[in-house]
This record gives structure tokens, sequence and C-alpha cells, in this order.
């Protein structure tokens, strides 16, 4: 299956100045998959190591010779490896004693080498007796397929690229099979193995089998790298379904435990943000740059990274999900906010594509907009609809009324076609991705 971070590998492997690459993600999302395609399609030769319960690698990074280390990695799987030519890959580089630490000396002794390493995100964060070689190695972050990769695994490519491309009249005339796509993208997720098998089978339990089999890993990690706080971890993971499923998805500690206060549960929900199982989605109290310097971390909405692992973790039933329209009002739009999140989020490849997501409530108010997205262009007010009902008081309050002087467009996205008005550009849900690709919505827009 083919990965939007591919090319982001090509850019890397051709930089004349590359250093040592770490792709991060959580599990299950595909690292090893696409780096095992990328080295056997674009070197001559490529060396995988999986550093899992290896004593050879353990021995491997004893100390930071490098010229040892590719010497013993040559003997030991009959290769010559060739500066320029060979890829070696250090797989699950967390589980080994000072793995991270030798990308500084594979920088400084070895740059011409192409080596590359994928970990998981809270594995390697929890490494803290090495320090992580900030400035000496590159970093590419890994997210789960997104709604584009998922029509290409289909074999719908063509109908990929007019999306991307923002083809607005294509796009609509391709508007109810692109809904199509988009209920099977509910039920299914962007976990490759789950989309596979839906891909392949298109059978419903053996594809909620995987995402099951998928979310046992993840409570089995929260046990594996945790000791005291383990059962307030799953005490929050188990709460999102319910605190998505509300009107107001701010998060509630009461809901995850009664009485429960924040610094109770801050350290468990840092761990899952941690470990890209959730994204955390600050309140922000005005629309101005740097959005960061507007931040209210004492309110935050937390979301899924994948979901079709929401759906499994609901319950919802398969057959909801993927006959008739309910599946996109199913939970008061749950699915349809972690659907356009997980889009946006998927950009963030690299820090300087860095997508800044906050969202907005008013004081005493019930007015809130879903999402406040800071690109390069500058800020987009975001609401999401999951139906074809579109009432959108909030944004044109927003837009119209109380932050009048920013000059600022709102993005509705919902189950309409594209329509652009004064205040408000209306997209298709399933181009989100495509549109904030393209950097959203500015100042420069508004007339």
């Amino acid at each position: 299956m083919r990965r939007k971070i591919y090319s982001e590998l090509l850019a890397w492997k051709n930089a004349l100045n590359h250093k040592p690459l770490v792709v991060l993600g959580a599990r299950q999302v595909g690292k090893t998959y696409i780096l095992k395609e990328f080295g056997r399609q674009e070197f001559d030769n490529f060396v995988y190591v999986n550093c899992h319960n290896n004593q050879f690698v353990e021995a491997l990074f004893a100390d930071f010779n490098i010229k040892r280390i590719i010497y013993q990695l040559e003997l030991a799987y009959e290769t010559e490896i060739v500066f320029g030519k060979t890829l070696v890959f250090f797989d699950e580089i967390q589980e080994v004693k000072n793995g991270i630490s030798a990308l500084k000396y594979f920088c400084e002794d070895a740059r011409d080498l192409h080596v590359v390493v994928a970990g998981s995100l809270l594995g390697i964060s929890l490494r803290k007796e090495e320090s992580y070689p900030v400035g000496k190695v590159d970093d590419l972050r890994m997210y789960p397929m997104t709604f584009d990769e998922f029509l290409q695994a289909n074999g719908r490519d063509r109908l990929a690229e007019a999306v991307m491309s923002l083809d607005w009249s294509s796009i609509t005339m391709h508007h109810e099979t692109l809904v199509e796509y988009l209920r099977q993208y509910y039920f299914c997720g962007g976990m490759p193995e789950a989309v596979e098998t839906w891909i392949t089978t298109h059978n419903a339990k053996s594809t909620r089998n995987i995402q099951r089999s998928i979310l046992s890993t993840y409570s089995k990690d929260m046990g594996k790298h945790t000791n005291s706080d383990v059962i307030r971890i799953r005490q929050v993971w188990n709460s999102i379904p319910m605190q998505l499923a509300k009107e107001n998805k701010k998060f509630v500690f009461g809901a995850v435990k009664k009485g429960a206060r924040a610094n109770d549960f801050e350290k468990a929900i840092q761990w899952l943000v941690d470990a890209g199982l959730i994204y955390k989605i600050a309140r922000v109290s005005k629309p101005q740059e740097p959005l960061k310097f507007y931040a209210d971390e004492s309110g935050f909405k937390i979301y899924l990274l994948d979901c079709g692992l929401l759906a499994c973790m609901c319950g919802a039933r398969s057959k909801e999900m993927l006959i008739g329209m309910n599946v996109f009002s199913e939970f008061k739009g749950a699915f349809t906010e972690n659907f356009v999140l997980s889009q946006i989020k998927s950009l963030e490849l690299h820090d300087e594509m860095d997508k800044n997501i906050y969202y907005f409530s008013k004081d005493n108010s019930t007015m809130e907009v879903d999402f406040v997205v800071q690109t390069n262009r500058g800020i987009t007010p975001t609401e999401v609809k999951a139906e074809v009902s579109v009432r959108a008081k909030s944004l044109r309050n927003f837009i119209t009324e109380d932050f009048a002087s920013c000059h600022l467009k709102g993005l509705r996205a919902s189950m309409l076609p594209y329509k652009e008005q004064d205040w408000m550009i209306n997209i298709p849900l399933f181009t989100v991705e495509a549109f904030f690709a393209n950097q959203g919505l500015g100042t420069e827009d508004v007339d």
C-alpha cells in the first residue's frame, strides 16, 4: 500500500546533507512495512536489523565506534555496506540500550551512510537515561492511513488525485461515490492491517477482529511501560468514547472517575499523548497569531488517533456504519470530528509543517468553534457538521461579530458539496486533508 510518507523518504535519501532518519509513530501505523519497501525499492542493498530482544544488537552498541559497528553488520548479514547505495534500518530502536545515542555518531562519523530507525513515540520518550540527539538526526512522523491513502488502497488513484488537487467540479460529480468510501473509512479507519483486511475480504467481522487485536496490543503496552499509573491510563483511555459522545466535547475529569481532579489524571493523559494514541486539543481564547499565546490548557478536548479504532471501542455495529447515513450523526458527530482532526494531524510530518490546532469556546455561553487551525497562510476557524443540516450560527458569529476585526474566513466541513459564501467556504468532509494540505485559509483569502 502506498503511503504519502514515501515521497518524504525519497527527499531524505536524495538530500546532500541528510542525517540519520528517525521515523516515529504509534504502534501498528505501518512504519516497518513502508521502510522495508523503501529499502528494497530505492537502494542496491538493504540491511534490516530488528532490535527487539536481540543480543547481537545489544553487543553492537556496546560502544560508539561506527567503523566497528558497520563491520560487524557486514559480517552478520553477509553483505557489503556501501555509502550511498546501502540502507541500514534499525527497527524497534527503543528496545536496545544506546541505540538512540548511537545516531549522533553515525551523523558525525558516517554522514554519507543512509541510516534509518523506527520506533514507538512512547518507547523513545521513556529512554530517559539517553539524551535524544537533537540536531544530529532528521525526523519524520507517521500516522494512520488518511482517507486519500484509503482511496488509493482501493484502487481509486484517479479519484484520489481529483480530491487532493481540489478539482471541485469532478468532486461534486462523484460526491455519492466518495460518501460511500467515507462511510467505509469511518468503519475501517486507517490502521494498515485493518485496511488491507477490509479491502481483501470486505468482511466486517474480520476487520473488527484486527481492530480488537490492535486495541489489545495498546492495552498491553499500558501495562508494560507503566506501574502505578496503569489504572488511571486505562480509565482515561476507556472514557474517550463517552467524552466524545457528549454535545460539549470538552474533557471532563469527573466522567473518568467521580470526584476526579486534573492532578489525578494529568500524567495518564500525557502518557497517552506521548504514545501517539490520543490527540489533545487545547482551548484558545482568541484567533490571533501565534495561537499558542492565547492557549488555555485548562480546557481541552481529546480525540483518538484513528476513527476505526474509535468505532471498535464504541462497539458501533458494522451494519449501522456501513449502510445508510447513521454513521455520520452517530454519537453526536463524534466520528466526524475525530475524522477531521486525524486528517489535519496527518499533515504534521515535519516540525515546519506543524499545524497548530485548537478549539474555541466562549465563556458563559454554548458558543463553540470545533477547530481553530493556524497554518502558514493564517488562521482557519473550522466548523464540522456530520450531516447535510449545516446551520453554523456559532461560526458566523465568530467570524462576523466577535472577531470581525481579524478579517477571517470560516471553513465548514459537511456532507454538502463545495460552496463559497462571503464569510465562509463549505467543503465536503472527504476533502479536509486536501484542503489543509493546501494550507487552509488566511486573511489574504478575504475580499
